[in-house]
């Protein structure tokens, strides 16, 4: 049960992002940065699986910002509660060795923003609403005590979103993150030593005409296991934008390039137990950002739970 619990939570993880402002349109981007900490290259066996990640963020920053709906916000302070279900089927089909499997994730969740819109007039605003969905294909692979996942992972803008609006939890633009994660676990120890990188793809805004930069991110982690239920460790992210956004003339005159940059570190606690003979795994992660560019600084919490449908 224990190694399975580490597979189950690790790989069936949210492939979406939360919409707190944190460069890119929004001050952030799709893909929701801290998503994979311990296990991250582990997929597991072939099987119907679901998670569910409550996401909360709250950051603040002193400089100008383009808002997701349109328009440019000063001084913001952004706050994020997201409820992120995701189904993940893992097929008994095999692809140059690797597990094949998808997923698909519908967020749902409540933003809100405080600043000041140009020419500096004090606002807030909030929305509760579904977010852009998402859906992944990706293949995994094992040897001994290492793991490797690989994927692609498409955002789809058709979630609630209104153009203007201050707060929206959809960021109502195509893109595609693509991903690799690599995992070492020694099961004799316990010791957990995962990394995860990542490209993200941007197409344009429609509704703004604002295309944001390629981003890079990175996620790491180490933990421990101590028994059968309990782990422990330390986790953290960077992310750097790696080309610029392109804005309509006014918005791109004041922004420049708008190329962000952030890191942040935490840790996190890990219990797994069994409903019947069912294996479900609980993760705690919290991290706090450091030395931001062009994007929000604030404190993120994860708590997740995840178990199997159905196991071939």
């Amino acid at each position: 049960m224990t190694r399975f619990a580490v597979v189950l939570c690790a790989a069936i993880g949210s492939l979406w992002a939360a919409a707190a402002a944190e460069a890119a349109e929004g001050g952030g981007g799709v893909y929701l940065l801290g998503l994979r900490s311990t296990g991250a290259g582990m997929t597991p066996p072939p099987g119907l699986f679901f998670s569910n990640q409550l996401y909360v963020y709250s950051g603040s920053r002193s400089g100008v910002e383009p808002l997701v709906g349109g328009g440019l916000i000063a001084n913001a302070e952004a706050s994020a509660v997201i409820n992120i279900p995701t189904l993940v089927w893992v097929t008994p089909a095999e692809l140059m060795g690797a597990k094949l499997g998808f997923s698909v994730t519908t967020p749902f969740g409540g933003v809100n923003v405080e600043g000041d819109v140009l020419p500096f007039l004090s606002t807030s605003d909030s929305a509760t609403s579904f977010g852009d969905p998402a859906v992944a294909a990706f293949l995994g692979w094992n040897s001994g005590n290492f793991h490797i996942q690989s994927g692609v992972t498409t955002y789809i803008p058709i979630g609630d979103y209104t153009k203007g609006a201050i707060a929206n939890v959809a960021r109502h633009r195509l893109a595609a993150d693509v991903y690799a994660a690599v995992t070492w676990l020694d099961p004799a120890t316990g010791i957990d030593i995962s990394n995860t990188v990542g490209i993200t793809f941007n197409a344009k805004n429609q509704a703004t005409d604002y295309t944001t930069g390629t981003e890079f991110h990175w996620e790491g982690a180490v933990a421990k296991r101590f028994n059968d239920n309990f782990m422990a460790g330390v986790v953290g992210y960077y992310y750097r934008q790696l080309t610029p956004d392109k804005a309509p003339p006014l918005t791109q005159a004041i922004l420049g390039d708008f190329e962000g940059q952030v890191a942040a570190v935490g840790g996190m606690i890990g219990y797994d137990f069994k409903i019947g003979e069912a294996p479900v795994a609980t993760r705690l992660r919290y991290y706090h950002e450091f030395n931001p560019v062009n994007r929000l600084e604030g404190d993120a919490v994860y708590l997740s739970i995840s178990m199997p449908l159905a196991v071939y």
